[in-house]
């Protein structure tokens, strides 16, 4: 089947995004990398706060948040006082053309204003609505802890990853900045996919309902195995039955590897040159090995720092042995597997110049390709929004704009 004139999978759906900091931003980032309109409502004057926080890209004049750039690609902004009543009316009136709404405002906040999913629902029985919170929205789920604020390091500490992150003799840790918030960002982009495809069987819109929590908790599933299965509670920094699974040190670098069975071990054995201890009872499994390890681990830590990074990383792999180098963010700019599959892509920005930003998957056949527009100027589409979309008057806008409804690029 052909696909005629569509280059992404998503063109032609409409998403408005009530969003801030990043899980709302990066559900809406992967929807317009697809192909989605999306389109983002700030608030007038300051807009998102990530557009304030540091690093900063400068040029003209001008100085931009890292990693609102990030996130905020192939986007629209649309400045709009929704604590005022004719603010109100323009979302309620943008709503109406919508497919999808996405936001991650403080939970209840626009039921309160009268614009919450229930609302504005009864004029566009078709949209799909995907909330992201700490701990959940959908009625019949809420639980105690509902209405409470969050930000990603509260739900990767109460799902148990901050628990087995760090070591032993250490405070819990956490993982990467925003890791909770990302993943719920896609598993919140994946709910949308689902809800859309589902309206296309029913006509009908949906609440789509992504907690945060919920999704640490899913991510650590290993051990939610581990103690639904065996009653085992793990710790931070020990291992009880896979090893080895951790970093090494080679003359020039550090350098990962993980060995998950006892067929990889044995490979594992024979590339460091000790070939005995494949039948060795102190390693005769994971759990053996993690036992022992304070046999096994010098006699590994001896054969990485007699080799460079790359040579273990050429002799581990051509062993079939999973391995890889611990790159910094410098490491991964240069990497040739990087490179070629051009998953960090140029965006132009008109006032700061070309920067490269991560790219999202998958890779689609079809369509391999992502637009690479950049972030907008906050307020920069105010104007096409209000005028292209909704049908207001010129005149109409810039009344808006002097009554501080909206904020206008264009408008002084």
């Amino acid at each position: 089947m052909s696909m005629g004139n569509i280059t992404r999978p998503l063109e032609g759906i409409r998403v408005i995004g009530l969003e801030q900091y990043m899980a709302g931003p990066y559900c809406t980032m992967l929807l317009a990398d697809a192909g989605a309109e999306v389109i983002k409502i700030e608030r007038p004057g300051s807009g998102d706060p990530r557009r304030t926080m540091p690093p900063f890209a400068e040029g003209n004049s001008k100085k931009k948040g890292s990693g609102f750039m990030g996130y905020n690609r192939n986007k629209k902004s649309l400045a709009l006082n929704l604590r005022a009543p004719e603010g109100q009316e323009v979302f309620r009136k943008l709503a109406v053309s919508a497919d999808v709404v996405v936001e991650n405002l403080r939970p209840g906040s626009l039921a309160k204003q009268g614009i919450g999913f229930e609302d504005i629902r009864k004029t566009n029985e078709g949209l799909i609505w995907s909330a992201i919170s700490g701990f959940g929205q959908l009625e019949g789920y809420r639980g105690p802890y509902a209405n409470r604020p969050a930000f990603d390091i509260v739900a990767e500490a109460m799902g148990g990853i901050m628990h087995m992150v760090g070591f032993a003799d250490k405070p819990p840790s956490w993982t990467i900045y925003g890791m909770a918030d990302i993943y719920s960002g896609q598993i919140a982009a994946y709910g949308v996919m689902q809800a859309l495809f589902m309206r296309e069987r029913t006509g009908l819109g949906q609440l789509v309902d992504t907690s945060m929590l919920d999704n640490m908790i899913a991510l650590n599933e290993a051990q939610i195995a581990l103690y639904s299965v065996a009653g085992q509670v793990n710790t931070r920094g020990m291992p009880k039955n896979v090893w080895p699974r951790d970093a090494y040190e080679c003359s020039d670098g550090w350098l990962a590897v993980n060995v998950p069975d006892n067929i990889i071990w044995g490979r594992m054995a024979e590339t460091i040159g000790q070939p005995e201890l494949k039948d060795d009872e102190r390693a005769k499994d994971g759990a053996a090995r993690c036992q022992n390890i304070d046999f096994l681990q010098p006699k590994l830590e001896a054969w990485f720092k007699s080799q460079t990074r790359d040579a273990a990383v050429d002799e581990l792999n051509n062993a079939g042995v999973p391995c890889g180098p611990v790159y910094d963010t410098e490491d991964i700019f240069k990497d040739p597997q990087v490179q070629a599959r051009g998953i960090l892509v140029d965006i132009e920005d008109p006032d700061v110049g070309t920067l490269k930003f991560a790219r999202t998957g998958p890779y689609l056949g079809a369509a391999p390709e992502i637009a690479t527009n950049p972030a907008p100027d906050l307020g920069q589409h105010t104007r096409k929004v209000l005028e292209d979309i909704l049908g207001y008057g010129s005149g109409d806008v810039d009344a808006l704009a002097e009554a501080g409804v909206v904020q206008l690029a264009d408008w002084t």
